[in-house]
């Protein structure tokens, strides 16, 4: 009983989150349980892990007697995100390039290719792949914890990346660096690799603070 229920909450988490990815259901809209529940033929309980792993991951917020709401796009969210990203990510990433084996290595050639072979850069399971790509650039360090805060910081900055990517011209830059920085670290070349992984993060930065300035005015 308990793999059907996982299985029936990891089903209303995937379908809820690709709708909050996609703008289908947009920043401060409510999610509407009892009809989401008749529309997938579940039960509260699976709906309720759902929501809770999606308020976990930033993209809910709940309110005592009104239920579930979007979780607006914040400045100051993207901001602090992407700052501890730019204090931990790049160091790691350049750690984990002098330590990575063979497969590690074989790992991260096919996160690349699985995010290349990603029609549209703006789906929801685009960001997935990003994410490991990144993360795939950050495990042969062997900092556990480190890994697991930079895959968090992930998935908080999953709306954001997705947005970032919303002007066409960005797809191309974005391929570029990530093949920039896959030849460093498969060359185990540190230095090189900490700076590429700050730059990639410090210039979405940038883009983002234009775009969510401009949304705000």
């Amino acid at each position: 009983m308990s793999i059907v229920v996982r299985t029936l909450s990891d089903q209303v988490y995937g379908l809820v989150r690709e709708r909050i990815l996609s703008g289908t259901i947009a920043p401060g809209g409510v999610i509407r349980q009892d009809a989401l529940a008749a529309e997938l033929g579940v039960s509260k309980i699976p709906l309720r892990e759902a929501m809770a792993r999606l308020e976990q991951d930033g993209l809910l917020t709940s309110h005592a007697n009104r239920g579930f709401f979007v979780a607006p796009l914040s400045a100051t969210e993207a901001e602090e995100v992407f700052a501890l990203r730019l204090k931990i990510e790049p160091e790691a990433a350049a750690l984990a390039s002098r330590k990575a084996t063979d497969d590690d290595r074989v790992a991260a050639r096919m996160a690349l290719v699985a995010m290349d072979s990603q029609i549209d850069p703006r789906a929801p399971e685009a960001v997935d792949l990003n994410r490991e790509f990144h993360i795939s650039m950050v495990r042969p360090s062997g900092l556990m914890v480190t890994t697991q805060l930079i895959e968090r910081l992930h998935v908080l900055a999953e709306r954001y990346v997705r947005i970032h990517l919303e002007p066409q011209e960005r797809h191309g830059r974005a391929h570029d660096e990530h093949h920039a920085l896959l030849e460093a670290w498969l060359a185990a070349d540190g230095a090189t690799v900490e700076r590429l992984v700050h730059d990639h993060i410090a210039g979405a930065r940038e883009d983002l603070r234009v775009q969510l300035a401009r949304t705000a005015d």
